[in-house]
């Protein structure tokens, strides 16, 4: 447990609209978390397809609470983009973590534990699992 302070959540994608449905959706599904620090970072600053470091660097210090942030992302240039943040060592807040889960079931799983307070690696083997969801 986190002394009442909540792992922070970012959601990367390429687009902006596909990072704040994808928000919007885990906190309602999580029955609707108000308190689990959730940031969409999608798309470009210029509002295009892509990522920036800058909205991810953002997003991610919007939603620390001092108890870890993960980070889960859509596709190929935004796990790239995260990596290379990373790297730097401090261009996110100490504690984030890129977690390898699908973007949309991960980000639901993520939300969940996150608001029960758990902690950063139950919050990433939540989502990690949801690789596991089958629907059929």
């Amino acid at each position: 447990m986190s002394d009442g302070k909540l792992v922070g959540i970012v959601l990367v994608s390429h687009s902006a609209e596909v990072a704040a449905s994808v928000a919007e959706l885990a906190k309602r599904l999580a029955g609707g978390a108000p308190a689990v620090p959730v940031a969409p970072a999608g798309g470009t600053a210029g509002g295009g397809l892509g990522t920036s470091a800058e909205l991810i660097s953002a997003a991610a210090a919007a939603v620390d609470r001092g108890v870890g942030v993960a980070v889960l992302t859509d596709l190929g240039s935004a796990v790239l983009t995260v990596k290379a943040l990373l790297a730097e060592g401090d261009e996110l807040p100490d504690g984030t973590r890129l977690v390898d889960a699908p973007f949309l079931e991960g980000a639901v799983a993520a939300v969940v534990t996150a608001a029960t307070g758990a902690d950063l690696d139950a919050v990433e083997a939540a989502a990690t699992e949801a690789y596991g969801y089958r629907k059929v």
